[in-house]
């Protein structure tokens, strides 16, 4: 009974997590990409490689700016599953 609770809370927090880490770069590409569909749309501008290119180079710095975020966030979550199997009996 005890685990099944801990697997759901084991899940619960993975999912906050992820979505805590991924969601500001999707955010990022989201809105990087939504700015130049409008401006490909307002200039009849077809190239596809004009959506790519600022999005990576915006993921990439994005992703660089908020490292140490993300690597705090992974690192709280490591130590609280580790906590958790010392715990088992």
């Amino acid at each position: 009974m005890m685990t099944e609770q801990m697997v759901v809370s084991v899940v619960k927090d993975a999912f906050y997590y992820v979505i805590l880490i991924s969601g500001p770069l999707l955010l990022v590409s989201l809105i990087v990409g939504l700015i130049i569909s409008i401006f490909q749309a307002a200039t009849s501008i077809s190239e596809q490689t004009l959506t790519f290119v600022p999005k990576l180079i915006a993921v990439f710095l994005v992703s660089v700016l908020i490292l140490p975020f993300m690597i705090q966030n992974m690192k709280t979550f490591t130590i609280e599953i580790f906590k958790m199997i010392s715990n088992l009996k």
